[in-house]
């Protein structure tokens, strides 16, 4: 299959990208700057030029291919607008890409965060958040699933919070980020909020499953580690950097703070059973480890 990847050249994509080029498709990926160009390149995907808000360049990608895996997004946490442009900026290109699919039965494999629910870890059956700092983008995949019965063989992959390799990465590489610039390791609260978690490698493989053979209008966890502690994900980088490990306001996490907040335990069994995914990489707090001092 002649696959169209956006963000193909990040943490994510890079790993989807070899994936499929490892399982005998090819890939055309979308590389909104030359330096993307050259790396897309030498992964051995033929670049396409072009951004998420370059809708002719989405409309050609969809034309020369025989499916799409949707990674890409503007990572801008600056700011509750700067946020909110991005997620606006995505729901438009995800509209895009699945006006020019529809009728085809082609795939359209996008991407959320799986959800939360109070007391218990979320399953594959469980609604995406449509309100607070990201519900923009919950609403924007459920229309996408919704093109099922458009002729769309739309599928999502949930990730989970942290997706990581060597260490980076996801809400864990934040907290990293931000202890590098405050001196402190910080969790909210007392640090007990769980996260879940995937090694990059490993949700590649779900990509990849999801195209293939996910039916129209499903959803699908990319979960490992259904849920480590914030404060355990804190302690390993405090002792990595050789910073303390303290609380910290939730002010510091600037419009993410609500969600950092959040006990957020994830599962993936559905997605086990019926895929036959099977996680084998290092888990998030063994991966930290690789964080550089």
């Amino acid at each position: 299959m002649r696959v169209f990847v956006t963000g193909g050249t990040g943490l994510i994509g890079t790993a989807v990208v070899a994936e499929l080029l490892g399982n005998g498709h090819t890939v055309l990926a979308l590389a909104r700057s030359e330096a993307s160009e050259r790396a897309a390149e030498a992964a051995g995907a033929e670049p396409l030029r072009g951004g998420l808000a370059d809708l002719d360049v989405l409309r050609t990608g969809v034309a020369r291919t025989d499916g799409v895996i949707h990674l890409a997004f503007r990572n801008d946490f600056s700011s509750p607008e700067a946020l909110a442009a991005a997620v606006a900026e995505e729901t438009t290109a995800l509209t895009t890409l699945g006006e020019e699919l529809a009728g085809s039965d082609r795939p359209l494999v996008t991407v959320s965060g799986t959800p939360w629910v109070p007391g218990r870890a979320s399953t594959e059956a469980d609604p995406l958040p449509t309100d607070g700092p990201v519900g923009g983008r919950g609403r924007t995949v459920m229309a996408i699933l919704d093109l099922a019965a458009r002729g769309v063989r739309s599928t999502a992959v949930r990730l989970p919070r942290t997706v990581h390799h060597q260490g980076a990465g996801g809400f864990a590489g934040l907290l990293t980020e931000t202890a590098r610039r405050t001196g402190v390791s910080g969790y909210l609260g007392d640090g007990t909020q769980r996260w879940p978690a995937v090694h990059a490698l490993d949700a590649a493989v779900l990509f990849r499953l999801a195209l293939e053979r996910g039916p129209a209008g499903s959803a699908w966890h990319a979960v490992a580690d259904e849920g480590d502690r914030v404060r355990d994900i804190a302690a390993v980088i405090g002792r990595r950097l050789g910073l303390p490990v303290e609380p910290v306001p939730q002010e510091t996490y600037g419009p993410l703070g609500p969600i950092f907040a959040t006990d957020q335990p994830s599962s993936s069994a559905r997605t086990r059973q019926a895929l036959g995914w099977e996680p084998e990489r290092p888990g998030l707090l063994q991966d930290l480890e690789n964080i550089e001092p």
